[in-house]
């Protein structure tokens, strides 16, 4: 097995959202990666600048994070070339580790823009290092940026920041302070492609939660009608968990619920609707035993969702009454 520690640049329209090619919203013109043993020891690298076909101007926020110049881009190959020779390099079986959570969809996004087959396995499953180093090092909420980690763990700083091949040297680094338990024990799942069907749908249980990822739906109001979607079974002792408070709208495209499971006490749920580019919705369903004082803080974060709907109410229903 060998761990593929990746980091991309990208560049994006620089004519604005507006003009932008809407399968292809950041284009790679950057590919850098190590490649690690199971003993966390570096073995080889990958390193390639990318010329871009799509956006061949580069955003004035691309020139003010990396070094790249456009003159750098001219003579390289394109994404096609590049990327296959990145495929190739990886070997068989590869666990792909990033910092943060963008990169894999991108490199994603890019090979179905340019016609090319997925190389990656259903559901692809990844190593986010950003997310690791909060789980051992902080509070597992907060994400950090790459120099601050390096700074943290007094990683010697020996070249720039925003460099693809760079960036993924420290990382791997970065991974140097984890055992492979704390890697391998905290996977995260790519949400490019997701279940087709319920026989596809994904079910994590890691060590402090539990993790779903539904088929799709063709809206919102289908999707939390669904049994499974809405089911609060507990990820320890499998039995049914009863709701003490039902699934509400926390503003925006989440919802949380409370509910009490008889051996483990109370659970935390919570729903996130997240649509694909084909119009269809899919959910990602957290559940997570807490304590008492975060039970007490769901009750009043629904009570005060209410109270603001009513009083948002009852100002419309006023100034409608007020002008007529």
């Amino acid at each position: 097995m060998n761990y593929i520690v990746l980091d991309l640049e990208w560049n994006q329209c620089p004519d604005g959202k507006k003009k932008e090619e809407p399968l292809l919203p950041f284009e790679i013109i950057e590919i850098g990666a190590v490649k690690l043993n199971e003993s966390l020891e570096i073995t080889d690298h990958f390193h390639e600048i990318i010329r871009p076909v799509v956006y061949t101007t580069l955003h004035h926020m691309t020139r003010e994070i990396i070094s790249i110049q456009e003159k750098d881009l001219a003579d390289k190959r394109t994404f096609p070339e590049a990327a296959s020779d990145f495929i190739d390099w990886c070997g068989a079986d590869p666990c792909f580790c990033t910092w943060g959570p963008g990169d894999l969809m991108e490199l994603q996004r890019n090979f179905s823009w340019h016609h090319m087959k997925n190389p990656f396995a259903f559901p692809l499953y990844y190593y986010d290092i950003q997310k690791i180093f909060s789980i051992v090092y902080e509070d597992r909420k907060t994400r950090r940026g790459l120099e601050y980690a390096v700074d943290y763990l007094k990683i010697s700083k020996s070249t720039p920041f925003h460099n693809a091949y760079d960036d993924a040297l420290y990382t791997a680094k970065i991974m140097g302070f984890l055992t492979e338990d704390q890697i391998l024990s905290n996977s995260s799942v790519d949400y490019y492609r997701t279940p087709a069907n319920r026989r596809q749908e994904i079910h994590l249980t890691y060590p402090t939660y539990y993790k779903f990822v539904s088929k799709p739906f063709a809206s919102k109001t289908e999707a939390l009608k669904d049994r499974v979607v809405v089911s609060t079974r507990c990820y320890l002792c499998h039995k049914n968990a009863r709701k003490k408070i039902r699934w509400f709208s926390g503003g925006g495209r989440n919802y949380f619920c409370l509910a009490w499971c008889e051996t483990h006490g109370w659970m935390k749920g919570k729903i996130r609707l997240r649509q694909h580019t084909d119009g269809n919705f899919y959910v990602i369903k957290t559940l997570k035993l807490i304590g008492e004082e975060d039970a007490y803080a769901i009750r009043e974060k629904q009570e005060v969702l209410r109270l603001k709907r009513r009083l948002k109410r009852t100002f419309h229903s006023h100034t409608k009454g007020t002008s007529k």
